[in-house]
């Protein structure tokens, strides 16, 4: 089995346009969290999202290239660009046939998706723009990326809800892993903006009409959020080899399936995934020392993952910090695992955990040190980044510090 690097990283997010800035914004719990601005915010009963502002799809898509690809598969591209850039990838033909492109999306292109329905069904057009499948699809970002950088190898995007990205950078790490690529370029990307799309999450009652406060005591709900993020891994081999250099390890992953119900999370499940990560790692949980917690602020979620991570850590449960991201840039539903994985990366690298922001007080149901509202200097060695879906469908990546 071959260790795994990660050698780039990219992101767009309401939090930030690139690493720089969106950690920076985690790292000081500078929540993005605003009115909405893309739609009508007066006709839904919660008025706030973490919207990605002041993005300009021309610059990146000049031309006519802009109208082939909707916004959630911009976001992948851009990310992935920053990525392989930051990495200082070389391409050659040998290069291009041994990386994969693994990527998730929970909704894939709900912007064209919506403007296809409304076409159809409120102004009464015989037909819909001829690019609406190509857009709406959600591989569209990777068959983009691959086409982008030439890359011939494995490309294929995973759907699996909130946990998509994490399922799709485990797959990554395990292709790496095993010999089956060199390189991978993995993430996720998410924009779930469209009227259409908002109503059915007002509909399950589950989005707070003010602010995201995971674990809190007064917490309402979750905040949607959108953007992508994206990230190159390679063998430990392969970058030494050409000089890269190493941001972290990946070195486990685990799965599971609650098969229990639909939306009602399980803490069995999650439980589960959280040992599987730890076993592939081939640590102890005693080792792990940060969490960055699925925490999406719901009632149901975070009591479930608190009575899930004491399972796993037991008395160490009580010494372990954990954070909610989401409290940030949002919930970006596919992609929220990618940004998530981003920012604990970022926290490994600087030796700084990013807080749980808008935090009011604790719930004694969510009795676990969440680091709340600021920054803590404190240098971990081994960290999980949780993801647990609707679906019950569970994902959890174990990473490490970067050699020092």
């Amino acid at each position: 089995m071959r260790r795994v690097a990660v050698t780039g990283l990219g992101v767009v997010s309401a939090a930030g346009h690139c690493p720089q800035t969106f950690w920076e914004s985690v790292r000081n719990g500078r929540s993005a969290i605003g009115p909405i601005e893309s739609v009508d915010r007066g006709k839904l009963r919660f008025p706030n999202a973490a919207e990605v502002r002041g993005y300009d799809a021309e610059a990146h898509f000049p031309g006519k290239q802009v109208d082939f690809i909707d916004r959630f598969a911009q976001f992948l591209v851009v990310s992935a660009r920053q990525a392989i850039s930051a990495a200082g990838l070389k391409w050659t033909d040998e290069l291009r046939e041994r990386t994969a492109i693994i990527t998730g999306s929970c909704v894939g292109g709900q912007t064209t998706e919506d403007i296809g329905f409304i076409d159809i069904y409120r102004d009464d057009k015989p037909r819909v723009n001829p690019l609406t499948i190509p857009r709406v699809m959600a591989n569209a970002g990777a068959s983009h990326l691959s086409m982008e950088s030439g890359v011939t190898g494995p490309c294929y995007t995973i759907s699996t809800a909130c946990s998509s990205s994490n399922h799709a950078i485990g797959q990554a790490f395990s292709m790496i892993r095993t010999g089956q690529a060199d390189v991978a370029i993995t993430g996720g990307s998410e924009a779930p903006f469209s009227l259409g799309h908002l109503k059915a999450w007002e509909a399950m009652r589950v989005v707070s009409p003010d602010t995201c406060r995971p674990f809190c005591k007064d917490r309402r709900g979750m905040i949607l959020g959108e953007g992508g993020a994206a990230m190159v891994l390679e063998s430990f081999e392969h970058a030494r080899a050409r000089g890269a250099h190493v941001l972290a390890e990946i070195v486990g992953f685990g799965m599971s399936a609650d098969a229990t119900h639909i939306t009602q999370p399980s803490a069995a499940g999650a439980a589960r995934a959280m040992r599987a990560a730890i076993l592939d790692a081939g640590i102890e949980p005693s080792q792990i020392g940060y969490i960055n917690a699925h925490g999406t602020g719901t009632l149901a979620n975070d009591v479930t993952e608190t009575i899930a991570i004491r399972a796993v850590f037991g008395e160490h449960a009580n010494r372990l910090a954990i954070s909610s991201t989401k409290s940030v840039h949002g919930h970006t539903l596919g992609a929220a695992g990618a940004l998530e994985a981003l920012a604990t990366i970022m926290g490994l690298c600087d030796g700084v955990l990013p807080p749980t922001a808008n935090f009011t007080g604790p719930d004694p149901e969510c009795d676990l040190d969440v680091i709340p509202n600021q920054p803590r200097e404190l240098a971990v060695e081994y960290a999980l980044s949780n993801s647990f879906a609707f679906g019950g469908l569970n994902a959890v990546l174990a990473l490490r510090r970067p050699p020092r």
